[in-house]
């Protein structure tokens, strides 16, 4: 009886231990409390249950973060090429390429010039997806006009000793100009048409706000081209009158993040607000996103918006905001399979908070998030995947950064 009793305790606490065990791995995978503590700008609240301060996740695995260089100067954007290499553009108006170990070349010239006071210069980039046999680059950038500055789209072949972009050419220019040196947007894509996508500004000040909302301006928008910079065919506006062709959506206050969701293939952007309202949508061809009709935030003086509206029918609701403010810039769907757990998670660099902000999305809604590095204490301008399966982040610190599993 007495030995039956000893394994019997035996048998009960190694179950005891394995619950233990399984229940601090859960622990350390989930926390339901939100990762955001302060105390929010407005007492607004979400249309839906999850929109804003979802339940806080903990990656399961140890991460591997390398700060590969600190030889930037105020890189923006990153746009991984075939071989593994990252093209990165510098907000002066210049770009380089980084290789694995860290290696930044000299500057790469020959782009036009770049209006880089304020939030303006060379912005987003990508690569065609014929790179390697065409060496074409596409980018964004703040340029002068008359009237003011505007954000501009080119394109140019990057030469066979990398260092000079050759023939670059202006293929559109999101007018009105306006003298401001304030939200210019801007991120560049491909889409899976071969067209181009790309984000723009309203130029933040009053009298330039309601062209988010009006069709026949290119401000607040995000507009899709071809690699003309023509309006693509099967723009929604195509064939509304007194509206630009070019249009995808409207609505928006200033882009910094664009991605393809690896699975759905649809678009997804986020925008800054002002105090409050940082947004996460997910974008459908010809829906208007609200700016500055509504919105989840106040102004800067502390004053309401408009109304004080957050809701309005026939304008679409965010998939997710904060308040306060992460100033969300470039982002990317995570589709490798270095790191399972992050598989079709959204990463974002967090410019005012200091950190890479991870957002598992399941049906189109957010269901956790995580703070990453915030130990680094950096602005975090862009995160993409690189050809290798890892995430690889800038700041505008001047640092690139990979981010693995160890």
């Amino acid at each position: 009886m007495k030995t039956t009793t000893s394994i019997l305790g035996l048998a009960l606490l190694i179950l005891s231990g394995c619950a233990n065990k399984d229940a601090k791995a859960e622990a350390a995978i989930i926390d339901g409390s939100p990762v955001e503590t302060e105390k929010p700008n407005t007492n607004y609240k979400p249309a839906f249950a999850g929109q804003t301060r979802i339940s806080g996740v903990k990656t399961s695995f140890e991460l591997d973060v390398k700060m590969l260089s600190k030889k930037l100067q105020n890189p923006w954007g990153i746009a991984p090429l075939p071989d593994g290499r990252l093209l990165i553009t510098e907000k002066k108006g210049t770009l380089r390429i980084a290789n694995a170990t860290g290696t930044v070349s000299e500057p790469i010239t020959g782009l036009p010039k770049v209006d880089d006071a304020g939030q303006g210069g060379l912005l987003g980039i990508t690569v065609d997806p014929a790179f390697a046999q065409n060496r074409m680059v596409y980018w964004t950038f703040s340029e002068n006009v008359t009237n003011g500055t505007l954000t501009s789209v080119a394109k140019g072949k990057l030469s066979a000793d990398e260092k000079t972009i050759e023939n670059p050419t202006v293929i559109y220019r999101a007018t009105p100009g306006y003298d401001s040196k304030l939200h210019y947007g801007s991120r560049i894509l491909f889409d899976a048409s071969g067209n181009l996508v790309f984000s723009t500004g309203e130029r933040s000040d009053l009298p330039t706000r309601p062209q988010a909302q009006a069709l026949n301006s290119s401000l607040g928008k995000i507009i899709r081209i071809t690699t003309d910079g023509k309006p693509a065919a099967g723009n929604p506006f195509a064939n509304t009158k007194d509206a630009r062709p070019e249009l995808y959506s409207y609505g928006h206050r200033n882009v910094q993040g664009l991605a393809f969701h690896p699975v759905t293939g649809e678009l997804w952007e986020n925008e800054f607000g002002p105090r409050g309202g940082d947004e996460v949508n997910r974008i459908v061809a010809g829906k208007n996103y609200g700016w500055p009709t509504i919105t989840y935030g106040i102004e800067y003086s502390g004053g309401p918006i408009g109304g004080s509206q957050t809701q309005k029918s026939g304008l679409e609701q965010p998939v997710y905001y904060w308040d306060p403010v992460v100033s969300p810039s470039g982002m990317t769907f995570y589709s490798g399979d270095l790191m399972p757990e992050w598989k079709n998670n959204l990463f974002i660099g967090g410019l005012s908070s200091q950190h890479i902000i991870r957002l598992v999305i399941e049906n189109n809604k957010v269901t956790g998030e995580e703070r990453l590095l915030l130990d680094e204490k950096q602005r975090f301008r862009d995160v993409q995947q690189g050809a290798d399966g890892a995430l690889y982040a800038v700041t505008d610190e001047g640092r690139l950064y990979r981010i693995a599993k160890k």
